[in-house]
């Protein structure tokens, strides 16, 4: 593993600089804090440090309803300082199925981040001009990852901004089971070094109602409840961006899979422009 310098504290802490003051829509000062923070109860600073390298400078939005988020970014920034520096900024706001992140307000949100990692769950989130707020960004060229229940989020709006941008369209999901992955794009860079099936913790399958056009399935599992067969994880070209996504990452056991946390962290590299083997 890389060297890690840790500073922990119970009070939300900065690198170096004082964050900016955001407006939100409720007239609250945003938990945001920077260079990572939200580890331990959203207050925990972590920075990824190595001397002979520059740190990917990658953004995690994450909250809502349904998972153990603070975990989740534990386990996920952990995974990638395996294989690479990372400066992380993660933005934890927001609860229940309805929320807007006031980091968007800022015209600038994404400008200097490498990736930007959707970890939200704000199923009827409907604003539309909110959400284009999102999708624009991406669209201009700020490269993403999605998982899962970023997939139903914003599924409540009529617009498909979002779901073209995540390559797919997704509003319900199978029973929790231990569900077989089989890999369906061997050759993908993504993919190196992963078995080539497996079989996950507890976690739960996405219907994927629509493959967009520019996405292309990386890894499938089949349904317990249709027969059918589902993409778990693919690459998608939005505008000018990479997106990747996975639709797992329900449980706590997923986010302790080895397998799962290997696909995710050399996805988010790939979508930084980072992944060379």
């Amino acid at each position: 593993m890389l060297p890690l310098r840790f500073n922990f504290s119970f009070y939300p802490t900065a690198r170096l600089t004082r964050p900016r003051r955001l407006a939100s829509v409720n007239g609250m000062i945003p938990r945001i804090i920077l260079v990572v923070a939200g580890l331990l109860l959203s207050s925990m600073t972590f920075f990824v440090a190595a001397a002979d390298a520059k740190p990917v400078r990658a953004l995690l939005i994450t909250g809502g309803c349904c998972h153990n988020y603070p975990f989740q970014a534990q386990q996920l920034t952990n995974a990638l300082a395996k294989l690479t520096p990372v400066e992380w900024t993660i933005v934890m706001e927001g609860k229940g199925t309805q929320a807007e992140i006031s980091l968007y307000d800022r015209p600038d949100w994404a400008k200097g981040f490498d990736v930007v990692v959707h970890n939200e769950c704000f199923a009827n989130t409907t604003n539309q001009a909110y959400i284009r707020k999102i999708t624009s960004a991406h669209r201009a060229g700020t490269p993403a990852v999605v998982i899962h229940c970023a997939m139903h989020t914003y599924r409540a709006t009529a617009i498909d901004d979002w779901r073209e941008f995540l390559g797919v369209t997704s509003r319900r999901h199978d029973h929790q089971g231990k569900y077989p992955v089989k890999l369906v794009a061997a050759d993908h860079v993504i993919l190196n070094g992963l078995v080539s099936s497996w079989v996950t913790p507890m976690d739960e399958l996405y219907v994927i109602e629509k493959l967009w056009p520019n996405a292309t399935a990386l890894a499938t599992s089949l349904s317990e409840q249709d027969g059918k067969t589902y993409p778990v994880a693919w690459v998608n070209q939005y505008g000018k961006a990479r997106v990747f996504g996975t639709t797992f990452g329900h449980s706590d056991d997923a986010w302790r899979d080895e397998n799962f946390l290997k696909l995710v962290a050399r996805g988010t590299l790939w979508a930084a422009g980072r992944l060379e083997k």
